[in-house]
């Protein structure tokens, strides 16, 4: 019986033996290593979710026990499950961890090169490859899935999507910038060299307005909303045209792409590379 296959026979199961426990440590050493992934891109460049790692993830939560993870005699103390601790690191892992109360948990992939600035959280089956900054106070959810080179601003926020287990988590492709107190969930595919500014939000059920092209993006037919590559999104509104909205001139937000990403976007959202 192969690990997809073990992990699945143990996600039926409500007991677990030490050799149970050996297998999901396996599994979770090759989380770790990015050698398995909650979601992948595919040939044809559809994010596809890894239903069984997934899976394998709620195993854990699952199978652990609650423990004290707290040093004695600490004034802040903490209790989690025993399978999800801190994700071990050395120096040798080439990544800069910038001293300050930032939390990796284990189960987490962390490409070389990444740089966590304090104090910042990625949680159990996130993927943060190379080059990628992680700035104070952003959130990356648990199975996101983060490119290359991404600036994750401060206080973004990228969602998890962990249940169901078929359901893609948020994705955020290459080189792209996630602007201040940005937030993106429910599964949001983010192309290739976006710049989403600061404050926007997107959702699955969040329409986005391309005033380029004249279209508007939705997510359809139980697919993920996503944002064309090269894209510049900001905040906008649109008016309420009937009713009581229309009477006190209310509007509702909507997420518009003024643009797509030229030389001159280029220059303004460059990430100095001796800040890495």
């Amino acid at each position: 019986m192969n690990l997809e296959e073990r992990i699945k026979a143990l996600a039926e199961q409500t007991e677990f033996t030490a050799d149970d426990r050996k297998a999901f440590e396996e599994f979770k050493e090759l989380l770790r290593k990015g050698e398995i992934r909650a979601a992948e891109k595919d040939s044809a460049g559809n994010w596809k979710a890894n239903a069984w790692v997934k899976q394998g993830i709620l195993l854990g939560f699952k199978m652990g026990a609650m423990i004290e993870v707290s040093s004695e005699g600490d004034q802040f103390q903490f209790f989690d499950k025993d399978t999800y601790p801190l994700r071990p690191m050395s120096l040798e892992d080439r990544i800069r961890i910038v001293p300050g109360g930032s939390t990796i948990r284990d189960g987490s992939y962390i490409a070389p090169g990444v740089v966590c600035m304090p104090p910042m959280y990625v949680n159990v089956g996130a993927y943060v490859d190379e080059g990628t900054m992680i700035d104070s106070h952003a959130l990356v959810g648990s199975c996101a899935q983060i490119g290359k080179r991404v600036h994750i601003s401060a206080a973004a926020q990228i969602g998890g999507v962990l249940e169901p287990v078929n359901a893609n988590p948020v994705v955020i492709e290459d080189d792209c910038l996630i602007g201040g107190n940005t937030g993106i969930y429910e599964g949001v595919i983010v192309r290739e060299k976006c710049v989403i500014a600061s404050g926007v939000i997107l959702t699955r059920s969040t329409p986005v307005f391309d005033l380029a092209n004249e279209v508007v993006f939705k997510a359809q037919n139980g697919k993920p909303l996503e944002i064309p590559s090269h894209a510049v999104v900001v905040q906008g509104s649109r008016a309420i045209t009937s009713g009581f909205g229309k009477e006190n001139g209310l509007s509702i937000y909507a997420p518009i792409i003024v643009k797509y990403r030229d030389e001159r976007t280029d220059a303004a959202t460059k990430l100095e590379d001796y800040l890495r």
